[in-house]
């Protein structure tokens, strides 16, 4: 990386020359709060200058400045990441995008929008729906986190089982780069038409980049008719992990397709319970839930399916729920796990993928890990795709605690490959993971990344020091 130490008054009069001096932000105390994402532990610099751009030549001007002085840009948006991908190195400049928040266009004939990357997953799905449309891909932060920061991470969500990921929708971008076009430079990747394979595909290579090959400055997104009908809920109740896993792969392996899959177990519930008193019963040691969106009889078929798929797992009861604010309150308690647990300690949060068939036995292994080191420990899942979430939880400024769970955390991380699977379905690689990455991707593999990135950031300013 080819950067030098410069002080915050040279870089902030340097980016006053181009940009409103408002948007500048040299307190130390506010650049500290926006200097980092939810990762636990994940190591955070000091940052010199931070800058809330509103626009794309304001983002141009702030990496050409800091090409040329040699100071690394870290782009943000909400902060919601769990990897550390938005942490901040000694002297860079923080790029907060949260202010570029405008839905641009909404072509309703084309199935398409334009959106600026400070645009809010829940915002967009609002707006979207006022024409008849729907946006599907939904992490369980989709009421805080930015489409940039979805985009970054090539975030999921609750329905990817079904509908796909991030970057399913992501037919094109603008984004400020450096490389051969110059820094400060602005590209249009991709598309906007259904169909298109002319040259490489650098839209995709962004998404999941985490900011390292550029500052996306916009996205165009496919979008997809509102679906229609009353989607049907399938709960399932299990003694244990295991049971729940075996019930997974069962609807794999019956051909079933739900618009969602996921997992909670007790620990999960009860804190939830705890937190917001939604009168959930956390009496089993897993719940699963479902969700069939298919229309008509084809659909009651489906959840039965489903219902069916379940008792091979041998629940303590499976059924679809006739109650739909029930079945709300249950997928609301899923959306709400993850803050529900941070009340109680710092969490460390995995974030393994393996194939479907293997979820059983990752489950299992995922007890008998946390287990052994003696970390307690919360699970949920996107499980349906393999995307299991567990939670090691710790007391405050226990570092014998926290020891442990970092041990179990690379553990859980060799086991995931081991099984098939990866040490990241949708959180990025980040700070977290780098390790585990590079246990993971084949090395001449990895060479090939580490040129990609050298061709198109040869001054190694785009959030150094992250995935690679």
């Amino acid at each position: 990386m080819t950067t030098t130490a410069v002080s915050s008054a040279v870089l902030a009069e340097a980016l006053g020359r181009g940009i409103a001096t408002e948007r500048v932000v040299v307190d130390p105390d506010v650049i500290a709060g926006i200097s980092a994402d939810d990762a636990e532990w994940a190591p955070v610099g000091r940052a010199a200058v931070a800058l809330r751009p509103r626009t794309e030549a304001e983002v141009a001007h702030a990496v050409t400045v800091c090409a040329e002085l040699g100071v690394p840009v870290v782009p943000r948006g909400a902060g919601t990441g769990l990897s550390g991908g938005a942490n901040a190195v000694d002297g860079c400049l923080v790029l907060d995008l949260s202010r570029m928040n405008e839905i641009l266009e909404i072509d309703a004939d084309n199935l398409v929008c334009r959106v600026q990357p400070g645009v809010v997953n829940d915002d967009l799905k609002a707006a979207v729906a006022e024409h008849g449309l729907w946006y599907p891909p939904d992490p369980a932060s989709a009421p805080w986190s930015t489409i940039g920061g979805n985009v970054a991470t090539n975030a999921g969500g609750l329905c990817c089982v079904k509908y796909g990921v991030t970057r399913d929708y992501v037919l094109g971008m603008r984004a400020v780069v450096g490389g051969p076009a110059g820094y400060g430079s602005v590209v249009r990747y991709g598309r906007r038409t259904a169909k298109g394979v002319a040259g490489y595909d650098m839209t995709a290579l962004m998404v999941g980049s985490e900011g390292t090959l550029g500052v996306v400055t916009e996205v165009t997104l496919r979008l997809r008719p509102a679906l229609r009908g009353t989607p049907r809920t399938v709960v399932g109740a299990f003694s244990s992990l295991v049971d729940a896993g075996r019930a997974v792969a069962s609807v794999t392996r019956r051909g079933l397709t739900p618009s969602a899959l996921e997992l909670l177990d007790r620990e999960c519930l009860q804190a939830v319970e705890d937190w917001k008193h939604l009168g959930i019963e956390a009496d089993a040691e897993a719940l699963l839930l479902a969700r069939v969106d298919s229309p008509g009889d084809g659909g009651a078929m489906e959840a039965q399916g489903v219902v069916d798929a379940f008792e091979e797992g041998d629940p303590l009861w499976a059924v679809v729920s006739g109650d739909d604010a029930e079945a709300e309150t249950l997928f609301a308690a899923r959306r709400l796990a993850y803050p529900a647990l941070e009340r109680l300690g710092p969490v460390l949060t995995e974030d393994v993928c393996v194939p479907r068939s293997a979820v059983p036995e990752m489950l299992g292994r995922l007890v008998e890990i946390s287990g052994r080191h003696g970390v307690r420990m919360a699970t949920i899942a996107h499980a349906g795709d393999g995307n299991l979430h567990p939670l090691l939880l710790t007391p405050a400024g226990d570092d014998a605690a926290r020891d442990a769970a970092q041990a179990a955390f690379e553990e859980m991380l060799d086991a995931a490959i081991g099984l098939g699977g990866t040490v990241t379905g949708e959180h990025g690689v980040g700070l977290l993971k780098r390790d585990g990455m590079r246990r993971e991707v084949d090395p001449l593999s990895l060479r090939m990344q580490e040129a990609v990135k050298t061709a198109l950031d040869p001054l190694g300013i785009f959030n150094p020091g992250k995935v690679l």
